[in-house]
């Protein structure tokens, strides 16, 4: 017997599903019986009349027979070190100080980006102190200290160094209520650290700051925009860095892609130089450099979220990674017995000839892979709230690991999750609300 919270709002189908990570039986073999009938994918749950307490059955074949666990169930706190390891990886959760889950799950987010907790280790860079305040060099080395301690540990770790620098750096982190800190805004202190991050990861050369930044590297999303004044006719383009774009749900939008498409398009209010005059003017932003870490599905594909000239740079990287899934397609299509026919496929454009694969006869041990953006991202991090308020509930770090597992980091609670209950984190009463969602680069070899 499992007990449930049935969300009405949301599709009978989804609650299979939930169903399907409790029994291990999919959707399409469960019947579900409700009033001595049986509940249908298409069903109306204001018509079944649901009461508090009620009693479902389900029937069906599991993926797998599932033998019943002699001890019950066996939580990750209840774990040894060997067998946490083996679960969920190399991992290690981070125990709440007082209302700060914000700060945990921000963490845990971040830790995951390998090429970010590369740049750590080699911080402090040469000559840097003279450029960098103390405050944000302490939070930069006490981010580094702490991203170690999780890669080392898999027993929660305490950031106790890690909070004070925080609050140093950031004094709102510091605010009282009542005789107790508050909790604060997940997406403003994922914010505050990556600014302090990239100040103080870059690399300083003579007190000048060079192109080589690891963070404007991984987050940093290129933006041109038209900005035109239907009154006047004036249009004007502009350039400008962002580090995560917005997502602007409503009644009318709930889903990701829609909600960016409408995040890129606003209205200002400016002098208009041929009025004389403030006027309304309409911005509509375009990607123009794609980063290779973005700010929810699965598989995002932003490309028509591009500029036309990025769009033309992406066309034939898109096409070597659809040729490449459809040879993937094939090559399980026969591992199962099944016929298929293959054909070697070569893209050429304007520029020449290129090819999803690189001739070995030509290439050396110190070749190195030229990759290149897709403009598809793979999900990887995401950072929900449960509350009614940024400032007040609880935040929660969902991070797929290394080894395509992915693990729920509830403070210095860590528990192995499916990746089809990923998608589900989207709200609805005392559920998940995906809050900030980290997607990873697909990039192919060129």
């Amino acid at each position: 017997m499992f007990p449930m919270e049935i969300d009405t709002t949301r599709s009978v189908f989804r609650f299979k599903c939930q169903l399907y990570g409790l029994t291990w039986v999919p959707p399409v073999r469960q019947k579900v019986i409700v009033k001595g009938g049986l509940l249908k994918d298409d069903a109306d749950w204001s018509k079944i009349g649901l009461k508090e307490g009620q009693k479902l059955m389900m029937i069906g074949t599991a993926d797998e027979i599932l033998k019943a666990p002699e001890t019950g169930p066996i939580f990750a706190e209840n774990m040894t070190e060997e067998e946490l390891v083996a679960a969920v990886g190399h991992s290690a959760g981070l125990m709440n100080l007082g209302n700060t889950c914000y700060m945990n799950s921000t963490v845990q987010c971040l830790h995951s980006v390998p090429e970010l907790k590369s740049a750590l280790i080699q911080y402090p860079y040469p000559n840097s102190y003279n450029c960098i305040d103390r405050y944000s060099n302490s939070l930069t080395l006490a981010t580094a200290e702490l991203f170690n301690d999780l890669d080392k540990n898999v027993k929660p770790v305490v950031p106790t160094k890690f909070l004070k620098a925080l609050r140093k750096s950031y004094p709102q982190f510091a605010q009282f209520h009542n005789g107790v800190y508050m909790q604060q805004d997940a997406e403003e202190c994922w914010a505050k650290l990556l600014s302090t991050l990239l100040f103080t990861l870059a690399y300083y050369k003579d007190d000048d700051i060079s192109v080589d930044d690891p963070v404007m590297t991984l987050f940093c999303i290129d933006l041109v925009s038209r900005v035109y004044c239907a009154e006047s006719g004036e249009e004007k383009t502009r350039t400008e860095e962002v580090y995560s774009l917005k997502c602007h749900i409503s009644q009318e939008v709930n889903h990701l892609h829609e909600g960016l498409k409408r995040g890129l398009k606003s209205k200002l209010e400016e002098f208009s130089p041929s009025l004389g005059r403030s006027a309304t003017y309409v911005k509509d932003s375009r990607i123009f450099i794609l980063p290779r870490n973005v700010e929810y599905p699965l598989e995002l594909d932003v490309y028509d979220l591009c500029s036309d000239d990025l769009q033309q740079k992406l066309r034939v990287s898109r096409r070597i990674l659809t040729v490449g899934e459809e040879n993937k397609l094939d090559l399980k299509a026969n591992e199962k017995g099944s016929t298929s026919t293959h054909t070697d496929v070569k893209i050429t454009d304007a520029e020449g000839p290129s090819s999803g694969s690189k001739d070995s006869s030509k290439s050396t041990p110190e070749e190195e892979e030229d990759k290149h953006p897709t403009g598809v991202y793979n999900l990887v991090a995401v950072l929900t709230h449960k509350g009614r308020s940024a400032d007040s509930g609880h935040y929660v770090a969902w991070v797929k690991k290394e080894n395509g597992k992915w693990i729920q980091f509830d403070d210095d609670n860590l528990i192995p999750q499916q990746e089809e209950d990923i998608p589900t984190l989207s709200g609805g009463r005392d559920w998940h609300t995906a809050y900030i969602c980290m997607y990873k680069s697909r990039e192919v070899t060129m």
